[in-house]
Order: structure tokens, then sequence, then C-alpha cells
């Protein structure tokens, strides 16, 4: 994987990375890659808050990867940081490569260097794959998460 960087994500790479997000069954559902507007004002918001980071892996010039990162100070934890790892996706060819758990562990060690005190994420319940792939790499199922859409 020597030819894979992972760098912040650009406004260049955002039909990419909404491809991704959409290619497969939840995303099919919820993502529109045919207008990019609201992708770009929310990485414009994104990219001016310093605890939150978009970024992308790219193998050659293709972005085969993105996820977001989003440090958060507390108080719980006597007042430990956590990070929180969201939008995990690889490209459908990249699949099975290696590309997540280098990626993971990316997001895992830049979580370190802002000494974090837990490194959390959701995923949903229909993606069983996903669970098997981070209970691989440490992670435990140790919480019940609720949304309340608006």
């Amino acid at each position: 994987m020597t030819d894979l960087t992972i760098r912040p994500a650009t406004e260049d790479d955002l039909p990419a990375i909404v491809a991704m997000l959409a290619d497969d069954p939840l995303g099919a559902t919820r993502e529109s890659p045919e207008d990019l507007t609201p992708y770009q004002d929310a990485l414009r918001r994104i990219t001016k808050d310093p605890h939150q980071r978009i970024v992308v892996a790219v193998r050659g010039a293709r972005v085969v990867g993105t996820l977001q990162l989003t440090i958060v100070p507390g108080l719980s934890r006597k007042g430990s940081t956590r990070s929180i790892v969201e939008g995990v996706r690889v490209h459908a060819d990249e699949r099975g490569s290696g590309l997540g758990t280098l990626f993971m562990e990316w997001a895992i060690e830049e979580s370190r260097r802002e000494n974090c005190a837990l490194v959390q994420l959701t995923s949903d319940v229909s993606r069983t794959d996903a669970h098997r792939f981070y209970e691989r790499l440490g992670f435990t199922a140790s919480h019940l998460g609720f949304k309340l859409p608006l």
C-alpha cells in the first residue's frame, strides 16, 4: 500500500466522495450525487472547524476512500477528549484490499496524536460486515445508539 496517500479532502474530491457515500443500499436512499451544492457547503463548514477532518485515501490520482474524524473535548472521563469516526467509505474496487484497516489505523493514530482517550463510531445495525471489521480492529459494541431525524 505504499502507493496510497491519506490527505485532507478538497472540493475537487467531492464527486468521488459523494459517489462512495451513495454506493450502498443505505446511501443510495439519502445521498444526491447529481447536486454537489449541499456537499460543497458542508465541506466549507467542516474545513473551517479545527476539530474536524475530512480526509481521502488516494491511489495514483484516484480517490479510493474517505472518512471524517471529529475531535470532541469533554467533561466526562475526567475531562477526556474523544474522537468520532464517521462516513467511512472504501471504493468498491478496493474492498478487501486492506485499505479499510490502514484507513482506520490512520484515524486511531491521529486520535492518539490529539491525546484522545478513546475512539468511537456508530454503524447502522444492518451493516453486519462493517461490525465484524470494527471488532477485528479492537472496537467493542459497548453502547446502544439513538437518532432522531429533524
